[in-house]
């Protein structure tokens, strides 16, 4: 693939090496450092010279280490007179940050994005935004993934006759029911009200879960204190086996070893959209990797092909 450069932040290039892979292009090499002042500087070391440049970095912790790099990352191909630059970010975790539900608050989800363009990106390829409306938050073109195809590609493989997919919330009760309908599943949701950002309440499963095998769908899932409010619900209706899943394994303050200790949980499923540690795997969780996806959103932006066809044709099985 010719005048194409592929470089990745220090967040996950695992990631991006799995992108370059697929699409058959080396990725190019950048260097992170910082002055004695603790500020960050960082040299894209390939030419970028009228090239599609594709900057892959997605916003995990430290988020404000990682995103003042990606804005780095955009000034520095904006000097070497990039043709276009496309911020590939897998998560944009400043999308939670999408509201003013409270007096005085911030708005990071528009503001990053504000940040983004202003340091140059000239488009962005994101996964699995945290709500829909996050998407207008960018003043240039968003081509927004899901993982539903890789989702339901892997969950293919049992028998979904009884099966039911549950959303945490009605938030989620779209994506939810799209998930259904590439299984032939049916949908539930929670009745939830959150409280603070690791204090939910939910007080009912509205659906029929009773005697069926559940699948709780989310976006991400952090703490997990979401998804452990939900067990407790489903448990009174008495389904025949659990399943999670998500999109975003975030993962944090020893959420996936509380899911893991859950005895009728059978398995955790995420993508590779953030980097799990390995040291935090358990038996119970299944990686399945966007790169390949990634790759061809990327393939199809650079050859000035629609992105949305990719959703149009039948999971893999």
């Amino acid at each position: 693939m010719r005048d194409i450069a592929v470089f990745s932040g220090s967040a996950h290039p695992e990631l991006a090496e799995e992108v370059c892979a697929h699409l058959g292009v080396p990725l190019s090499p950048t260097r992170v450092s910082r002055f004695a002042n603790d500020c960050l500087e960082v040299q894209l070391q390939a030419n970028c010279r009228e090239r599609d440049v594709f900057l892959v970095q997605p916003l995990v912790k430290p988020v404000q280490e990682h995103l003042v790099e990606l804005l780095l990352m955009c000034d520095a191909a904006r000097g070497a007179s990039a043709g276009r630059i496309t911020v590939v970010m897998p998560h944009y975790s400043y999308a939670r940050s999408d509201k003013k539900d409270a007096p005085r608050i911030s708005l990071g989800g528009r503001l990053a994005a504000d940040l983004l363009v202003a340091a140059g990106a000239s488009r962005v390829l994101a996964m699995t935004l945290h709500s829909p409306q996050v998407h207008g938050f960018f003043s240039v073109p968003v081509d927004h993934l899901h993982a539903l195809r890789e989702l339901a590609a892997h969950f293919g493989q049992y028998d979904l006759s009884r099966t039911t997919v549950v959303s945490p919330d009605l938030g989620n009760a779209k994506e939810a029911a799209a998930f259904a309908r590439m299984l032939g599943a049916q949908v539930a949701a929670g009745a939830k009200q959150r409280y603070a950002d690791d204090r939910v309440s939910i007080s009912a499963v509205i659906g029929d879960v009773a005697g069926r095998d559940v699948i709780v769908l989310d976006d991400e899932i952090a703490k997990g204190s979401t998804v452990l409010e939900l067990l407790d619900r489903l448990r009174e209706a008495g389904p025949r086996t659990i399943r999670v899943a998500c999109t975003h394994g975030l993962f944090a303050a020893g959420a996936l070893k509380r899911l893991s200790e859950q005895p009728d949980v059978l398995e955790i499923v995420c993508t590779n959209t953030v980097p799990v540690p390995a040291d935090d795997h358990t038996e119970k969780l299944r990686i399945l990797s966007i790169a390949p996806a990634l790759a061809e959103a990327v393939r199809r932006i650079h050859n000035g092909e629609s992105v949305s066809a990719l959703f149009d044709a039948p999971p893999a099985g």
